[in-house]
């Protein structure tokens, strides 16, 4: 068997000889036939007595028949080893002609079960443009009341774009199957991604189902009860090794065959990891399926650190390809370790990766310098976390010349963070009040149980007389803007702290292009950024240290898998770059508040201690920090 590319297909197609001997693949699901050569060149497709030559399939429809060949080349094969493999047509004056009929049990015809009987002769129209009219043809068979197939629901044609929402010509009506947040469920009942079944039950979205007969359906690939329960309530990030051992798919095809199709080479972690988030952003069930299997058995929570990274995309990945992606975020959430426990986790992200401590010590040296000289100082912090940040800040002030101000500050934080819970905040505020204590610094604390975008001004306790500074360390990004609600609320805490007046607002944010990029962007960006973080953390830590697995699982995971599982208001990971956030300030009326020589030169003397391919570098004032030729973090002060 011969796997070619493309044009090197329409060029064997188009010079078939008269009577060569064609080979059919029905797929009833798409009322058409494919037609191959003896070296399973792709001819052309028939669809209602219509012959449409492979030239003249536009670049959707290529893309589309191309997935289908892989389950044809299986029965081919299959048939071949047999000895039963007959043509079904013969090539006569450019158009393929019968040879043998329709339902010759002999030949590969209609392999694939229908799931809908077209209506009308319009529905059909849409699957292909240039069609040659078949005088005397009888129309390819569809099946129908077939309870064996994955649905019973309609499909549109498969020329519709993926991700559009379709409208029925004549009525007007969108199409009922449409998935909800943009995401369509079609994984037939005993799929290795259908989360214990409960798909079935849902109303089934557009979905394009590929030619995989019932009986042929992937069985291999299904979870053990145990595994299905892992994927409904998500016991622990740490065994996902365990629950994705690579599921082993009943596909009789050679080993090289499918990878050379998709073009991955055996063994290339970062190729299948960039195949599959292609595969699942075009819908393609097959691919995907071979795909996770191939990535379940290359990946680890304890390998390097490409392998750690491919964990917890995979775990994305099957979230968003089972329609889950909000659910099991929300289990994350749910399964979120002690405020304790998060809060140790943080504080060793914090030593053991610069990034972190980068962005609240240069954050931290802008404050010092916008409040020099003044006693009353309001210090608001969007997302306190456990407060690390302004321990060293208090130290600072109770040393500083003339003596330390009356520090105030409001500390900020969702009731449902695993910070806030169990009275979390109210331990920060405890912790800090010891501390200042201990420094000899007059303290009040003010908690703000609140997410960020349910922040107003009569949170914030404003008082004549002080001076107020707000902090945004890596915090905005999670604020909802224009392209999640039209309250953009994110625009809206930008201008509400501008109308405070403060002395100084710092902003701490990572270099990431995640919030409006379409998925497989966001997937690649995704990918390319973590890589860089998961390289450097390597250099710090054995790699089987339990506790640089938990807190990569704790702390990394969970927004890796936030942003390939989620959608919408569902997904709270949206960075964006630097130049964007420079626009958002300027329209809100802020100017740069350039970093001074000496944080600069104290962020340089922190990262003596690091590895040296740590980058940091200062343009216009504003802090890049990176990783080899990735930025990973910039700080930036405006007033």
């Amino acid at each position: 068997m011969k796997e070619e590319d493309w044009s090197t297909t329409v060029t064997h197609a188009t010079t078939c000889d008269p009577g060569v001997e064609i080979y059919s693949y029905g797929v009833a699901e798409e009322n058409c036939e494919l037609l191959f050569t003896f070296f399973y060149d792709l001819v052309g497709v028939l669809t209602n007595g219509d012959y449409v030559p492979a030239s003249d399939l536009d670049q959707f429809q290529q893309l589309k028949v191309k997935s289908w060949k892989l389950p044809a080349f299986k029965k081919f094969e299959e048939r071949e080893k047999l000895g039963v493999l007959i043509p079904d047509y013969l090539m006569m004056n450019g158009c393929p002609v019968r040879a043998v009929s329709l339902n010759n049990d002999a030949g590969p015809s209609v392999q694939a079960r229908t799931t809908w009987q077209y209506p009308n002769d319009m529905a059909a129209q849409h699957v292909f443009g240039d069609r040659h009219p078949l005088n005397g043809f009888s129309r390819a068979t569809v099946l129908s009341n077939n309870d064996a197939g994955p649905s019973n629901q309609g499909t549109l044609p498969f020329s519709q774009p993926m991700y559009e929402q379709t409208v029925h010509q004549g009525n007007g009506q969108h199409d009922p199957s449409m998935a909800q947040n943009g995401i369509p469920y079609y994984l037939p009942q005993g799929n290795i991604l259908n989360d214990q079944g409960s798909l079935s039950a849902q109303p089934t979205p557009f979905h394009n189902f590929l030619p995989v007969p019932a009986d042929e359906m992937i069985t291999g690939a299904s979870l053990t009860d145990e595994q299905t329960k892992y994927f409904s309530t998500t016991d622990s990030l740490g065994t996902l090794e365990n629950v994705i051992p690579g599921p082993e798919l009943d596909i009789p095809l050679k080993q090289g065959n499918w990878r050379q199709l998709l073009g991955i080479n055996t063994g290339d972690l970062k190729q299948v990891i960039i195949a599959c988030g292609k595969a699942v952003a075009a819908n393609d069930m097959y691919a995907t399926e071979l795909l996770i299997s191939e990535l379940g058995q290359l990946v680890s929570v304890s390998g390097d650190p490409m392998q750690r990274l491919g964990a917890y995309m995979l775990e994305g990945l099957v979230a968003r390809f089972s329609s889950s992606g909000s659910k099991l975020y929300k289990s994350l959430k749910y399964k979120e370790p002690t405020s304790s426990e998060l809060m140790s986790y943080m504080h060793f992200l914090y030593e053991m990766c610069p990034s972190y401590k980068f962005g609240y010590m240069s954050a931290n040296g802008a404050i010092a310098e916008a409040v020099k000289g003044e006693n009353l100082v309001h210090i608001i912090d969007f997302q306190i976390a456990q407060g690390s940040q302004w321990t060293t800040m208090i130290q600072a002030l109770a040393v500083r010349p003339g003596g330390p101000p009356c520090l105030r500050i409001t500390g900020i934080d969702d009731s449902n963070s695993a910070y806030a819970q169990g009275s979390g905040l109210d331990m920060v505020g405890t912790r800090l009040h010891n501390v200042s204590a201990s420094c000899g610094v007059p303290f009040e604390f003010n908690a703000v149980h609140a997410a960020s975008h349910e922040v107003y001004l009569k949170h914030l306790d404003i008082r004549p007389g002080e001076v107020i500074v707000v902090n945004f360390a890596y915090q905005l990004h999670h604020t909802p803007d224009e392209s999640v609600s039209t309250e953009n609320h994110r625009d809206r805490i930008i201008r509400m702290i501008k109308s405070l007046s403060p002395r100084v607002v710092t902003l701490v944010e990572q270099e990431s292009n995640t919030n409006t990029a379409p998925f497989f962007s966001r997937y690649l960006e995704t990918f390319d950024y973590y890589t860089a973080v998961f390289e450097s953390i390597d250099f710090a830590l054995p790699r089987d240290d339990k506790i640089r697995v938990n807190t990569e699982q704790h702390c990394l995971g969970r927004d890796i898998i936030s942003l390939i599982a989620c959608e919408g208001a569902e997904r709270v990971e949206r960075h964006e770059v630097f130049g964007t956030w420079k626009a958002r300030f300027a329209m809100a009326g802020f100017r740069p508040y350039p970093l001074s020589s000496m944080v600069n030169s104290t962020i340089k003397t922190l990262l003596d201690d690091y590895h040296s391919w740590y980058r940091l570098e200062e343009r216009d004032g504003v802090l890049y920090l990176g990783w080899k030729s990735r930025v990973l973090v910039v700080s930036s002060a405006w007033r």
